[in-house]
């Protein structure tokens, strides 16, 4: 599994990292975590508002298979989404947009554990008053108890998902740095 992932980050052609996209991510990466630490529970409008949104959509999506999936399907179709759109970026090699889309998803831990915090709370207010998802999962899975414990794990998970796919797009970026330096070496020799 890790090896084929490799292979995947790896695969050529991907587009090439200008500088300007590149120092277009990292201000923008830059922006968006202060955004991320500065609002008001962590809540992005904007992006939030459609990860909601796609969260919503995936109840009656997934209830469509089973009734008892539907409560998992909101947590999955906010992932679902950006991961489809990741999917494209990746597969026309559009190396920065994968890397967005990326971030996209990895953002969408930090609502996910911030719900699932509230499991036991319950102050959240919840879209339409209805059941709260991540209590009924969590008593489904006897797990309760360690509702806080659980969504710091996945708020770490998504900071570390931000981290590796910056990590990746960096080493993109000194790869191309690499190849235009070796291709100007070769150019001298000639």
């Amino acid at each position: 599994m890790i090896d084929t992932i490799r292979e995947l980050l790896q695969k050529e052609p991907w587009q090439p990292v200008s500088k300007g996209s590149f120092t277009a991510y990292i201000v923008g990466l830059a922006i968006f975590i202060l955004i991320i630490l500065k609002c008001e529970r962590g809540f992005i409008y904007g992006l939030d508002g459609a990860n909601l949104l796609f969260h919503e959509a995936g109840h009656p999506f997934f209830g469509l298979v089973s009734s008892r999936l539907a409560v998992y399907g909101g947590t999955l179709g906010q992932l679902i989404f950006p991961l489809v759109v990741t999917i494209g970026f990746w597969k026309q090699g559009h190396t920065v947009s994968f890397a967005i889309g990326w971030i996209w998803f990895f953002e969408n831990f930090f609502n996910i554990a911030r719900y699932m915090a509230d499991a036991q709370a319950q102050i959240l207010p919840l879209v339409g008053g209805g059941e709260h998802d991540w209590l009924e999962i969590f008593g489904r899975w006897h797990m309760l108890r360690h509702d806080v414990d659980i969504a710091n794990i996945v708020r770490i998970s998504g900071w570390v998902g931000i981290v590796l796919v910056s990590s990746w797009l960096i080493w993109r970026a000194g790869r191309r740095e690499a190849h235009q330096e070796s291709s100007r070496r070769g150019q001298e020799i000639m």
